[in-house]
């Protein structure tokens, strides 16, 4: 019995059929491929275009997103979809009869009131007038202290005589207006009847005496280049000690009657400031 002993020359199946098929290729048959082809489905293909276009994918899917786009895709959606909404809004309020004409008046309406409250009331003076308003708006100035600037005084006086007043009321009028700003210092003959009640008064401490209650700290006279009143300070408000002779400022002051006459209380919510404290030629 005839045996064939190979060494190493072992040949596998795989090798075989390759073999086979060289040899059928050789012999002028033409050899076929029979791995199957690959193909991609549609999800994989639009998942590829995603995170070709986002390294990060598409990780939110909720309704709120559009499954199968990148953020930049969406956003020209949406921004198409709002855009085709304001159209159609346009054609639907458009064709409203007689609206383009409503909003025009509109519009040029209030550009009218806007220009009227720009324009200043001194321009609508005579030269005579103006001179006199602007003479007037000094004295004020100079007559109320701690109010307003001279020209917001001048402007308030411009209006009144605008609107139809005569000079000499619309002064009076803004000087009662300027006597009602708080920490204005009023003039002392004039605390009786300016119209708030508080005020601020200056003048010098001309007389002290003895307080009649021990819940009175201070008692006396201050007296300006108007008039002269007496002031109390109660005992409670803590406020600092003044001396005869010193210029004080009462701030807010309230203004108490008592027999027809007015006098001046100094509370916790008042204030007293001496105006010649700490200058350098004292």
């Amino acid at each position: 019995m005839a045996t064939r002993n190979v060494f190493g020359n072992e040949v596998s199946v795989d090798e075989q059929r390759v073999e086979q098929a060289d040899e059928q290729v050789g012999d002028g048959v033409e050899a076929v491929d029979e791995t199957p082809e690959l193909r991609p489905s549609v999800e994989q293909e639009i998942q590829a275009k995603v995170d070709a276009n986002h390294p990060d994918g598409m990780v939110d899917t909720g309704e709120e997103r559009i499954y199968g786009v990148t953020l930049e895709q969406e956003e020209c959606i949406r921004a198409r979809e709002e855009e085709l909404a304001h159209i159609s809004a346009q054609a639907t309020f458009g064709s409203q009869e007689g609206r383009a004409e409503r909003t025009r008046a509109v519009a040029e309406e209030t550009c009218g009131r806007v220009k009227e409250d720009r324009v200043h009331p001194q321009e609508a003076l005579t030269s005579a007038e103006l001179g006199k308003v602007n003479r007037q708006a000094s004295r004020v100035h100079q007559r109320v202290r701690g109010g307003e600037s001279r020209a917001v005084v001048a402007r308030r006086i411009a209006e009144r005589v605008v609107s139809g007043e005569d000079v000499e009321s619309a002064v009076l009028k803004t000087v009662e207006d300027e006597k009602r700003i708080s920490g204005v210092v009023v003039p002392i003959a004039e605390v009786p009847e300016v119209p708030v009640g508080e005020v601020t008064v200056e003048g010098e401490i001309v007389e002290l005496w003895e307080p009649s209650t021990p819940n009175i700290q201070q008692v006396g006279l201050i007296a300006d280049e108007s008039a002269v009143t007496k002031f109390t300070v109660w005992e409670r408000s803590n406020q600092p000690v003044v001396a005869e002779g010193e210029v004080v400022r009462f701030c807010n002051v309230k203004k108490s009657w008592h027999r027809g006459r007015c006098s001046l209380v100094a509370t916790g919510w008042s204030r007293v400031v001496f105006p010649e404290r700490g200058r350098w030629w004292t």
